[in-house]
């Protein structure tokens, strides 16, 4: 029986999709993935009854950083530590950002002072914490710059255990946010479902070795070492494969997600007007852009945007894979709600300003109701850079 090269093709996309394991592929593109294992040397960061954070940390990424070598040969894996050394903060996204990385895994543990029942893991991105529980986790983690002689110079002024200083990231937006927020999502799925932790879910905060990343970057939470029970969970074999596994999979996940879409960044296929022939005609893009969409009951006008060159800011909300009606018990009874559609999901957003500080007022006041909520931007309907959009706002403002 003769067989095509089509059918060839299609038969190994399919065993490549089914496999769990990396493998070079027919896209061929090297991915580099830094492993970041928090604190080290004189920082010893959590202290727990019978361990510290730094060498669980350590031992959980070197794991980690071993299963993606013996099972993925197309990945680099560049640890910012492989013993018990102290690394500075600024020094460890600076590993990250000199290797063009890909993808930037913080590992730490949790710990509680005045609770010693808590359990669960939590994954992190940066943003501003919502919440003052947040606050003091990042808090806990940025205090590792006072292990340094000249903290004050490099991390110009900022305070780690001061709120006033984490006002920097009320205006900073982190342009793999997206991309930050989906690992970690991906993360927490595994520490609930596979490794059958408490699920602490994914949060925000002002974290410095994310700060200055440049690439999608999460910082993962373990679990509490403050809690016995949990300390000892974290300090056995099982346990710490058992996590790396988790973290493992869920890598193995995004990149086979990130693989799909540089297969079809160049050529997608999307079908056309109906031709004069009756037939469907088929026609190549190059780039989908974002576009608005309308449902049965429209909750957004027909443009994002109406006001020529002006940027319009908008909080986004939630994200939805299907459209939602305006009674939908997801967007809590708020008004003034549009959506956007982006890589098929639809993106929704509250209020609309050319006036950045009115947003960042209108984000503070859905906060308590959408706790994940940021601030987006755009041009002529089209989204574009947060932190374009903010530099832009601010120079007109002084003129």
């Amino acid at each position: 029986m003769k067989i095509s090269k089509t059918n060839i093709l299609f038969l190994c996309i399919c065993l490549w999709l089914l496999t769990p394991f990396c493998s070079n592929n027919i896209w061929g593109k090297d991915f580099t993935i830094v492993i970041d294992a928090g604190h080290g040397g004189h920082d010893p960061g959590a202290i727990g009854k019978i361990s510290k954070e730094k060498n669980i940390n350590l031992n959980v990424a070197l794991k980690v950083g071993r299963l993606i070598k013996n099972n993925c040969p197309d990945v680099e894996v560049i640890y910012t530590r492989t013993k018990d050394v102290f690394i500075p903060l600024n020094k460890r996204a600076e590993i990250a950002n000199n290797a063009k990385a890909d993808l930037f895994i913080s590992i730490h543990t949790n710990s509680l002072a005045n609770n010693h029942k808590i359990t669960g893991a939590s994954t992190w991105t940066l943003g501003l914490a919502k919440s003052d529980a947040n606050l003091e986790v990042a808090k806990r983690e940025n205090s590792v710059i006072l292990y340094e002689n000249d903290y004050q110079t490099r991390y110009a002024g900022f305070n780690p255990n001061s709120a006033e200083s984490y006002i920097i990231f009320e205006f900073m937006q982190d342009k793999y946010m997206e991309q930050s927020v989906h690992l970690a999502t991906l993360v927490q799925n595994q520490f609930s479902q596979t490794c059958k932790r408490v699920n602490r879910g994914v949060h925000q905060a002002g974290f410095l070795v994310l700060k200055a990343s440049a690439m999608p970057s999460i910082l993962i939470e373990l679990g509490f070492i403050s809690t016995p029970e949990e300390e000892r969970y974290l300090n056995t074999e099982t346990g710490t494969n058992t996590l790396a596994k988790g973290i493992y999979n869920a890598f193995l996940n995004y990149k086979k997600e990130h693989e799909l879409k540089l297969a079809g960044a160049n050529k997608v296929f999307v079908p056309n007007k109906t031709g004069n022939n009756g037939k469907t005609e088929i026609m190549a893009q190059t780039e989908q852009k974002p576009q608005n969409i309308q449902t049965t009951q429209p909750i957004v006008s027909e443009k994002v945007a109406t006001y020529n060159d002006e940027i319009i800011f908008k909080v986004q909300i939630l994200t939805s894979s299907k459209p939602l009606s305006k009674n939908d018990k997801r967007l809590k009874g708020v008004k003034k709600i549009d959506y956007y559609k982006e890589k098929g999901l639809y993106k929704y957003t509250y209020e609309s300003s050319q006036d950045y500080n009115a947003i960042v007022r209108a984000r503070r006041s859905v906060s308590s109701l959408f706790k994940d909520a940021f601030i987006v931007a755009f041009r002529n309907g089209e989204k574009m850079d947060i932190n374009e959009a903010i530099r832009e706002f601010k120079k007109n403002k002084n003129k």
